[in-house]
């Protein structure tokens, strides 16, 4: 029901250590979650409460400030939220001890299980004190988790309040078996319904992916996984809640504990790993009392493994071949309020030119005040003009029609001069000389003998000294005695031919693979 467990363990917690006194670096209750996201949301749901009793509450998790935990620690905090892994190294700086903890809460056991965190739990239940209260919530219990009530907690009472199979009458089941190439435009039709929609995927990338598929189809859909920071983690959540995201698509990691209002449509894009985590993804609607609808997207060879996922959580799911055309299938539409893509795009095309026309109607108005601007401008400057020429003695007018005159002078200068120094850029640009025409011809004689001369020989000798071309079409290491130009590999100049000359003897510059000129002819 959202904050229902939370205020069930919260409440008695805040009654029991009202009153009293806590010491620096030492709290009186802690509070264990798995993830960032469901230790800031206990502690939303229950700091109005503590502030009604004048406890101080903090929450302890990574992707946060720890200098401000730290911080808040060397205050006073009564009750610490926090998630394992910080708390530890929190509790390892020696900002931390639980040796006065009263009252220790272990909250989604079986998640920090899947998570691998119970290590960290059981080392930071080691040094809670004898005594005082110890809770654990657990959607299952299994084996890592009986081991853990039966070494840290005395004489245990359960309370099971629903039993683990997916039994909520206000929630009704569908599974949809589509083609590969289907999936991407049914879950583009789904997520642009009106409502809030949460998409699980499996993976951290697909659930990027997904998001920027729905945006660019104008659905207003975010990302949600643990590879993000927790800032963006925090805005994309809130965003979410507050309306600005209609689809949220989340790994696993917004599977458990996240209460957000009004969700009536879970969608499982990737089947759930087991049938735990399909009732923790089911378990974001349907809430309180409310009504719900969870839709699973099915691949023809996924079919099986979906049907026993279905049957080991209890769920009579619906079944429906969805053929072509998937994205206006009036049964998806009726199941799932799926719009086709065109409508889609329309209200998305609406919308933009409803933004569009703000920002017209907001730059005219600009406009029009910097046109108001100016020329209140121009009045005190022509005003101040005449003043002067007045203090001089002369005509007024004249000396703003002058003033003027240059003005617009000055402009035509600043425009000449811009033109000259683009002229003066263009002059000092060299040009490559192209080769005449009887260069090009002794080039084609020498290639044609090179070809002749390979034919007879088949090799090249050292003592050729005509330019001669290896495989690559660059010149041959071996040629090094040729007084010629010759080019590597790279189409530039090889560096054992620094001192390069003409039939005349004459030097010439030569450019090196950067286009500029080798150092080593300076002269």
């Amino acid at each position: 029901t959202g904050s229902g467990k939370t205020l069930s363990f919260g409440l008695p917690t805040l009654a029991r250590l009202a009153g009293g006194r806590t010491e620096k670096h030492k709290p009186r209750a802690v509070i264990l979650t798995p993830t960032r996201e469901l230790a800031m949301q206990v502690a939303d749901a229950l700091q109005p409460y503590g502030d009604v009793v004048g406890l101080k509450m903090k929450v302890v998790c990574g992707g946060t400030s720890m200098g401000n935990q730290i911080y808040a620690l060397e205050r006073g905090v009564d009750i610490l939220v926090a998630t394992p892994g910080r708390l530890r190294d929190i509790i390892n700086r020696g900002a931390c001890s639980l040796e006065n903890v009263e009252v220790a809460v272990l909250d989604e056991a079986d998640q920090m299980s899947d998570l691998g965190f119970l290590p960290e739990v059981t080392e930071l239940l080691d040094q809670v004190p004898a005594g005082g209260q110890r809770m654990l919530f657990s959607a299952t219990m299994e084996n890592e988790i009986s081991t853990l009530v039966k070494r840290y907690l005395s004489n245990p009472v359960t309370h099971e309040v629903d039993s683990a199979q997916g039994n909520v009458t206000t929630m009704s089941h569908h599974i949809l078996i589509v083609k590969p190439k289907d999936k991407a435009p049914v879950t583009a039709a789904i997520a642009s319904r009106k409502g809030r929609t949460i998409i699980f995927v499996r993976t951290q990338l697909g659930a990027d992916r997904i998001a920027e598929q729905l945006r660019d189809a104008g659905v207003k859909a975010d990302a949600l996984h643990g590879g993000m920071t927790q800032g963006a983690r925090t805005r994309t959540l809130a965003d979410f809640k507050d309306g600005y995201v209609n689809a949220l698509v989340a790994t696993d990691v917004a599977a458990r504990g996240i209460h957000v209002d009004g969700i009536d449509l879970v969608l499982n894009v990737d089947p759930a790993g087991d049938h735990k985590d399909y009732l923790h993804r089911a378990g974001r609607t349907a809430r309180a009392g409310r009504t719900g609808t969870v839709v699973s997207l099915s691949l023809p060879h996924q079919r099986r493994q979906i049907f026993r996922l279905m049957e080991d959580a209890g769920v009579d799911a619906g079944r429906h071949i969805i053929q072509g055309g998937a994205a206006f299938d009036p049964e998806v539409a009726e199941i799932t309020g799926a719009r086709s893509m065109t409508e889609v795009q329309a209200e998305s095309a609406g919308n933009a030119a409803q933004q569009a026309e703000r920002e017209v109607a907001h730059l005219t108005k600009q406009l029009e005040r910097a046109t108001r601007r100016a020329a209140e401008l121009r009045e005190e400057a022509d005003r101040l003009t005449a003043r002067a020429a007045r203090e001089r003695g002369e005509d007024p007018e004249a000396a703003i029609s002058q003033a003027r005159a240059e003005e617009t002078g000055e402009g035509a200068a600043v425009v000449e001069a811009a033109a000259a120094a683009v002229d003066a850029v263009l002059s000092e640009v060299s040009v490559p000389e192209q080769p005449a025409a009887q260069d090009v011809e002794r080039v084609e004689k020498a290639e044609r003998f090179e070809r002749t001369d390979r034919a007879e020989r088949g090799s090249y000798g050292r003592s050729s000294s005509y330019e001669r071309r290896d495989d690559r079409g660059g010149f041959r290491r071996d040629d090094r005695d040729n007084r010629g130009e010759r080019r590597d590999d790279r189409g530039g100049f090889r560096r054992d031919n620094e001192r390069g000359f003409d039939r005349g003897g004459r030097s010439f510059e030569r450019r090196d693979d950067r286009g500029g000129f080798n150092r080593d002819n300076r002269d």
